[in-house]
C-alpha cells in the first residue's frame, strides 16, 4: 500500500476540515454583526465555498447585472487565486434563477513535493478563464448556490502550460 497517498490524502482531508470550519465561522460571525438585507431574491454579496476547486468564494453586483467573483484554492502542494467578471441575465419564469457569463484571469504557485519527498522544486503560473453557469438566490433565506464551467488556460514554468476545464458548485451566505 502507498502510504505516502494516504498521507497527503490525511493532509487534504484535513485541510478541507479547516476551510469549512472557516466559512462556518465566517457565516456565524456575519450573521451575529450584521443584518441581511437580502431576504429577497437578490442580493448584493455573498462569502461561501466552492467545490471543484474546493475555493473560498465571494462575489459582489457592482451593478444589478455585473458581478464579480473572487476564489482562493489552497491544497498542500499550492495555490490559486482567480477573479472573474460576470454578466448576469434573469430566466423567465424562475424567480431567483439567474444565467451567467464572462472572461477572467488567475495566478498561482506549486511545489513538486507530493511528487518526490526528494525534489523540491516548484514553479508559478497565470492564465486566462472564461466561465459560464447558473445562480440561485433563496427566497426570504439569506443562502446563494450556483453551479458553473470554467475552461482556463495556463501559462507556467518548466513548461507547464495548458488548457483545463474546472467548474463547480457553490454556497454562499448573502448579506
Amino acid at each position: 500500500m502507498d502510504y505516502g497517498y494516504m498521507n497527503k490524502f490525511k493532509k487534504m482531508k484535513k485541510l478541507i476540515s479547516r476551510l469549512v470550519f472557516i466559512v462556518v465561522i465566517i457565516f456565524f460571525a456575519v450573521n451575529a454583526f450584521s443584518q441581511s438585507n437580502s431576504m429577497g431574491r437578490s442580493y448584493k454579496t455573498a462569502l461561501g465555498f466552492k467545490f471543484y476547486p474546493a475555493s473560498i468564494s465571494i462575489k459582489h453586483f457592482t451593478t444589478p447585472r455585473v458581478a464579480l467573483e473572487g476564489l482562493g484554492s489552497f491544497w498542500n502542494y499550492g495555490f490559486r487565486f482567480t477573479g472573474l467578471y460576470e454578466i448576469h441575465g434573469n430566466i423567465n419564469d424562475a424567480p431567483g434563477l439567474k444565467w451567467y457569463i464572462g472572461p477572467g484571469a488567475h495566478v498561482g504557485g506549486w511545489n513538486d513535493k507530493y511528487k518526490n519527498e526528494y525534489d523540491h522544486d516548484g514553479g508559478a503560473y497565470f492564465g486566462l478563464d472564461g466561465v459560464l453557469g447558473l445562480d440561485f438566490k433563496f427566497n426570504q433565506a439569506p443562502i446563494n448556490m450556483s453551479i458553473d464551467v470554467q475552461p482556463n488556460f495556463s501559462f507556467g514554468t518548466d513548461g507547464r502550460s495548458g488548457f483545463e476545464v474546472w467548474g463547480g458548485f457553490a454556497v454562499r451566505y448573502t448579506f
